[in-house]
């Protein structure tokens, strides 16, 4: 068994490289300036690396820099050993680079030091290379850019304005089902209202044969859903710093906790499903595969979570990189 599985996996690495290997790079490339860019998109996205690539010419520059921009605003938001006062004038700042409001920020000695991750540094040091290829970008290609990072960004302002006071022994959890609702559009759901628009702007009556109000629809309820699966997967780690997403009245209670995360789970999967049903109306079979991945692996994942019982209460889940390579060639066939 474990040789079949080396050999699957060398498999799936090949199919995927010589795919990836295959498809036309110019477009991305006059915007992903040197290779040490490019790196840079690999190196802070896992699986929605390979969903960038597989994106149509046209889409893949603008999608690429809002993704770099939003895991940059993430990166900010999410450094804990910095005060949360000086992350969110951190986001503020950044927000107003990317509006067009302000130049670039020059970053505080404490924040850039706080960051142990190199990818995320790298990130960090490159934001200001990231303002200037948003501006280079066509007028409606950047306004779309800086619509879905504007909303993001504030999500992320709440969600430190939230949790300011939560610890591990004083954990704080959303109110209710609006609340996760809201949250997950903000950092997500904007996602696939961006993606779409950027899908009509760009490809025109080649992007869908779907009307543009269904898709949205669809879209939203497809970035919710994946970012649920983010939150159902990370309750582990996100209870240890004392926040919790899921709404519940005391998020030590676990048997109660558990049993709203199997409830959140079967609403992912319904919300993912959206996705799926979005997919099939693209024209592109590249477009196709780029848009279902994600997709292929949020289910993965909330498989493995309902099988994990109670473990997801202590663990987090995670899909092995054989099981990437293998949604990758199923979504791309």
């Amino acid at each position: 068994m474990v040789v079949w599985m080396r050999e699957r996996k060398n498999e799936f690495r090949s199919f995927s490289t010589q795919v990836l290997r295959d498809m036309p790079q110019d477009d991305w490339f006059q915007h992903m300036r040197n290779a040490s860019e490019k790196q840079l998109l690999k190196g802070v996205s896992r699986s929605f690396y390979l969903t960038l690539r597989l994106l149509p010419g046209p889409m893949r520059g603008p999608a690429s820099l809002a993704y770099l921009l939003a895991r940059t605003s993430d990166t900010l938001a999410d450094t804990a050993a910095v005060p949360t006062a000086l992350r969110m004038d951190c986001l503020d700042q950044f927000g107003h680079a990317i509006a067009g409001l302000a130049e670039p920020p020059r970053w505080p000695a404490l924040m850039e030091n706080a960051l142990t991750d190199p990818q995320e540094r790298r990130l960090l040091d490159k934001s200001a290379g990231l303002i200037m290829w948003l501006e280079s970008l066509p007028a409606g290609e950047a306004e779309l850019v800086r619509e879905v990072t504007g909303i993001i960004i504030g999500g992320q302002q709440l969600d430190l304005q939230r949790f300011a006071l939560a610890d591990r022994q004083n954990p704080l959890a959303l109110t209710d089902d609006a609340a996760l609702e809201d949250y997950a559009w903000r950092v997500a759901g904007c996602v696939g209202a961006f993606w779409t628009k950027l899908g009509f702007l760009t490809l025109g009556e080649r992007f869908s044969s779907a009307p543009v109000n269904v898709l949205l629809e669809q879209a939203a309820a497809y970035g919710k859903g994946l970012q649920l699966v983010n939150i159902l997967r990370d309750l582990a780690a996100d209870l240890a710093t004392g926040r919790c997403y899921l709404p519940v009245a005391n998020p030590h209670d676990t048997a109660f906790l558990l049993d709203m995360h199997g409830r959140w789970v079967d609403r992912a999967w319904d919300w993912v499903g959206a996705g799926i049903d979005y997919a099939d109306t693209l024209y592109s079979r590249r477009l196709r595969a780029a848009t279902v991945l994600p997709a292929m692996i949020a289910r993965e994942t909330l498989e493995r979570m309902r099988r994990a019982g109670g473990a997801v209460l202590q663990t987090r889940v995670k899909v092995p990189r054989t099981r990437v390579y293998l949604a990758l060639a199923r979504a791309f066939l």
